[in-house]
């Protein structure tokens, strides 16, 4: 008589549990269909003899006893065999216990989605007060690198170095010595140097190429202010290869620069200045907030 696992319906030879398909401890006599292996003639004769029982036979279920398993009891895995170490999380410590079913449908039962984002609950409420800003307008776009900043035009000549001078080094230098002519202090503004350099790419794109851009704020680059200020070459013009150095040419920008309102207003605090070359001509754009 061939057996079966009660649990997952694999076929055995013997009544000899566990399962060897998923470790169940009770077995049962397997259907067995009267006639089965005879030969056709024989069902035959068989089925056409009224004395004969056609019908199945009645499963019988084995009672093997109490089963156990083996949990682990760190993750509390369970397992068929004491067979160390867990094979979930590699816990040498199983004890042996009996195998209930009482508690099935409650390990089956799955967590509401809400119970699943509880831990995220923080991050999702940061995720939406930062979206809330940026939708609001009290924090713009333009602080997030590469979002909503405009790119300065395409404009012909330098706008980092010419003629051997670093240029970006020369704007450094040229805030410096405003800061030691003024009565009050300024700070120096990467914002408004970005949007000095937009200015001043417009400028000489528009008088070299006749090339228009659209025009910009201090905010389109994350500057929450107004600005004074203005762009061209000074007067009269400089030309780069009159000086050997940065610190020449920022003397002499300086010295243009340090008459102009825009400069010299104390309710202003803070500034920006980009220089560009073009055939040897300096051109400069100054702001101020």
């Amino acid at each position: 008589m061939k057996w079966r696992c009660t649990w997952c319906g694999k076929p055995h030879a013997e009544n000899d549990p566990p399962c060897d398909n998923c470790g169940h401890n009770t077995f049962e006599k397997a259907v067995v269909r009267e006639g089965e292996g005879e030969t056709e003639a024989e069902r035959s004769e068989s089925s056409s003899d009224p004395a004969v029982d056609t019908g199945v036979t009645e499963t019988e279920t084995v009672d093997t006893g109490t089963t156990y398993v083996w949990r682990c009891q760190d993750c509390g895995r369970d397992h068929v065999k004491y067979n160390p170490p867990c094979s979930r999380c590699g816990n040498h410590d199983l004890e042996k216990i009996e195998q209930r079913y009482d508690d099935v449908d409650g390990e089956l039962e799955t967590s509401s989605w809400l119970e699943v984002a509880k831990p995220y609950a923080p991050i999702l409420a940061a995720i939406v007060v930062v979206a809330a800003l940026f939708a609001t307008g009290v924090v713009p776009l333009s602080i997030l690198p590469g979002v909503g900043e405009p790119s300065p035009p395409d404009a012909p000549g330098q706008g980092s170095q010419a003629a051997g001078i670093d240029l970006e080094a020369t704007e450094l230098e040229v805030h410096d010595r405003l800061e030691a002519e003024r009565d009050s202090s300024r700070s120096y503004d990467d914002g408004l140097a970005v949007y000095a350099e937009y200015n001043n790419r417009a400028y000489v794109a528009s008088e070299h190429d006749g090339t228009e851009s659209e025009g910009v704020r201090p905010s389109d680059f994350g500057v929450d202010c107004g600005s004074a200020g203005a762009s061209g070459p000074l007067t009269p013009p400089l030309s780069i290869d009159d000086y050997d150095d940065e610190a020449a040419l920022a003397d002499e920008i300086a010295g243009g620069l340090e008459t102009s309102d825009a400069v010299t207003d104390p309710e202003l605090e803070r500034e920006g200045l980009d220089l560009h070359v073009v055939e040897g001509e300096v051109y400069v754009h100054y702001a101020a907030c």
